[in-house]
């Protein structure tokens, strides 16, 4: 489990990250999602220990940050923005080598190196020099010092960045199979990125949290889309009258139809739902539909981009 709270960073007059809180369970795959410069990489260093916060707290399972931070390191695989790595040893080399700083007895480094060459397919790379390879065998070069020590948290700072589409779908393989025994989340700009592998999204905006949402959540949208007979004047004030609506907007009209969007908290969906077809049809309206809106993530990113400081949780 981790829990960050209130987690701060600034620099001088310059705020990185602004008071950011979530919780992780394991074995979640969480996407990270903002745009360049939004703060993603310190909220990174800053779970690794690799950064101190300026304020704010951070518990992974059960310790603390940073009295326990060796421990803590003990339990986290990073890959880090940019994949460094040394060019100029063989794959074999700098994972044995990977090893040795992770702390793992020299006796059981030829297993674990060879475990972590397997599981990101790397054996007919193993011999070849670092400078050689492509830039995707590099990404999985990184990924596989990140799971020498079987850690049980994986984070992954732009894994697919630089990546043609051939590597792009390896590394997404790579990630679900890797999540299979460990909690993993991706720090990316990329949409699709966290549409494609993650169950859940945090998106930060200027440093603060805008949004905590499982994917699920993310479509079923806040809004019901209602189609009746009844123009503005008869039908919002109907509308507007009904607890648990919170907005009704008129969105266009189709001859005598008529469609709105009625907004709501997520929660209070079925209930204003049911009481919306009951009192227009006791009103005498022709209901023609009567839907929950269904979103994606670009369109819940948009939004999220057109307004600076809001903050929702899912």
């Amino acid at each position: 489990m981790i829990k960050v709270n209130a987690l701060t960073r600034t620099y001088g007059s310059f705020t990185a990250v602004d008071t950011v809180s979530f919780e992780i369970g394991h074995g979640e795959i969480v996407g990270l999602l903002g745009h360049n410069g939004a703060g993603k990489t310190t909220i990174m260093k800053m779970l690794t220990g690799f950064l101190e916060p300026t304020a704010g707290a951070i518990e992974i399972d059960g310790l603390h940050m940073p009295d326990d931070r060796e421990a803590i390191q003990a339990r986290i695989g990073y890959l880090p923005e940019n994949c460094p790595v040394y060019p100029e040893m063989t794959v074999i080399d700098y994972l044995e080598y990977a090893a040795a700083l992770h702390g793992i007895p020299e006796s059981d480094r030829p297993d674990r190196v060879l475990e972590a060459i397997q599981k990101t397919e790397l054996s007919e790379k193993a011999a070849q020099s670092i400078s050689t390879l492509s830039r995707g065998y590099r990404q999985r070069v990184g990924v596989a010092q990140a799971i020498l020590h079987h850690p049980t948290i994986l984070i992954l700072d732009e894994p697919t960045n630089g990546l043609d589409p051939t590597q792009i779908q390896h590394m997404r393989d790579l990630i679900r199979a890797l999540a299979e025994e460990a909690t993993v989340i991706i720090s990316t700009h990329i949409l699709q990125e966290v549409r494609a592998v993650c169950d859940r999204v945090l998106i930060i905006r200027e440093g603060r949290l805008a949004l905590d949402s499982s994917m699920d959540q993310l479509s079923s949208g806040k809004r019901l889309l209602l189609d009746i007979d009844s123009g503005p004047e008869t039908a919002q004030p109907v509308i507007s009258g009904i607890e648990g609506v919170d907005r009704v907007e008129s969105l266009r009209q189709d001859g005598e139809q008529y469609c709105y969007a009625v907004s709501c908290s997520r929660e209070d969906l079925h209930n204003v739902a049911a009481a919306l077809s009951k009192t227009l049809i006791e009103k005498g309206c022709r209901l023609y539909g009567l839907q929950t809106e269904h979103r994606d993530l670009e369109t819940v990113f948009g939004e999220i981009s057109a307004h600076v400081g809001e903050v929702s949780h899912g």
